[in-house]
């Protein structure tokens, strides 16, 4: 019969919750001037980086609308140039008394209204080379593109709609719900220090966020709380969070499924003992525990989350007790006289993970496996 001398110690207790899989950026691709689509420049699917050109618009109508309106400006420039000259001679001239106040005001007049005609022009063609930069369409962002909903020699405009999406996913967001309790559960361990407010929690480099994807498999890559909701939805009760998850490989995606796990908050003091030490007695949960006289007592005990292949304790034992742990099946009767050994931990309980994740549910796990 083996035995375990149980400590108080920390446990950090975990929780998980169903989260959704969002781009850092999504945007979308429209086009700004209207114009027949010359060429798609992009595999659709395909990542690119900021800048790259995705469509082409015929840019023809355009060059010649600019180089219309920089004929415009040239003829306003020659223009003002003449009224200029002139505004001057008449100046000398009201000077000298030759001409009438009015005939100088005139000039004058004249003179100002070619300047406002040369800034008009200067703004047309600005727009014009505006309008003609915008017949290139490119990605505003690194990110991966979506199939392309418009088709070579569509005439498209800016009421066309959405031409394709490009997704900044690396890193990508995750974003779930949390209920009223759990946040204030949360939260309570960072009161202390006024500091570390809310939205600066994901800096904590103790307090990562675990992702399981929608296959059962736990994403390799470790993500940081970023954003905790200004409020509590009234109907819902809950609290939206968001974080953040490397991603260089691609292969997460905006609309899948997954298990966010993080650390809420730590029991302070419990016992943790092996999960096989529990025994099931009629909706009671018993331990056997060896008193100073090698005697068997049987305790009912609370137990609080589990951990990996252990289970904590939070009532029922105290310092220095010690745990049947391996042939609790010979130590059923209270009193019994047993001769206890020091429990010795398995490879495989050794190898266990800290906290298992609980599979998605049905649906859920469906469509996202059927994302990844």
């Amino acid at each position: 019969m083996q035995v375990m001398t149980v400590q108080p110690q920390d446990v950090p207790v975990t929780q998980t919750w169903v989260a959704t899989l969002t781009g850092d950026v999504n945007a979308d691709i429209r086009a700004q001037v209207s114009g027949y689509l010359q060429s798609q420049n992009y595999v659709n699917g395909a990542y690119v980086k900021a800048g790259t050109v995705l469509f082409q618009i015929d840019p023809r109508p355009f060059q010649a609308a600019l180089a219309q309106a920089q004929g415009t400006l040239a003829q306003s420039q020659a223009q003002l140039t003449a009224s200029e000259l002139t505004a001057k001679r008449a100046a000398q001239l009201y000077q000298q008394k030759v001409i009438s106040q009015q005939q100088y005001d005139d000039q004058t007049q004249a003179y100002e209204a070619n300047k406002a005609n040369v800034q008009a022009a200067q703004a047309a063609v600005e727009q014009a080379r505006l309008n003609l930069t915008f017949t290139t369409i490119t990605a505003p962002v690194d990110g991966v593109t979506s199939i392309a909903t418009a088709q070579v020699g569509d005439l498209v405009s800016p009421s066309s709609g959405v031409l394709a999406t490009v997704v900044k996913v690396d890193p990508i967001k995750v974003k779930w719900m949390v209920t009223e309790q759990d946040y204030v559960n949360f939260i309570q361990q960072f009161f202390h220090d006024p500091a570390l407010s809310p939205i600066n929690l994901g800096k904590r480099p103790d307090a990562p966020l675990t992702l399981t994807l929608a296959d059962g498999t736990v994403y390799p890559e470790k993500g940081v709380l970023t954003s905790v909701n200004n409020v509590v939805g009234i109907e819902t009760g809950s609290l939206t969070l968001e974080g953040q998850f490397p991603n260089p490989t691609k292969m997460l995606r905006p609309g899948q499924f997954g298990l966010v796990m993080a650390v809420t908050h730590e029991d302070k003091g419990v016992m943790v003992i092996p999960q096989r030490a529990v025994i099931d007695l009629q909706g009671l949960t018993q331990l056997a525990v060896v008193g100073a006289d090698n005697k068997v007592d049987i305790r009912t005990v609370t137990l609080g989350q589990q951990v990996g292949s252990d289970v904590v304790v939070m009532q029922g034992l105290q310092a220095g007790d010690r745990v049947v742990v391996e042939g609790v099946q010979k130590a059923d009767k209270v009193g019994e006289l047993v001769k206890p050994t020091p429990y010795t931990e398995t490879p495989q309980e050794k190898a266990s993970t800290p906290a298992a994740a609980p599979a998605l549910p049905a649906g859920i796990a469906e469509r996202g496996a059927d994302a990844v």
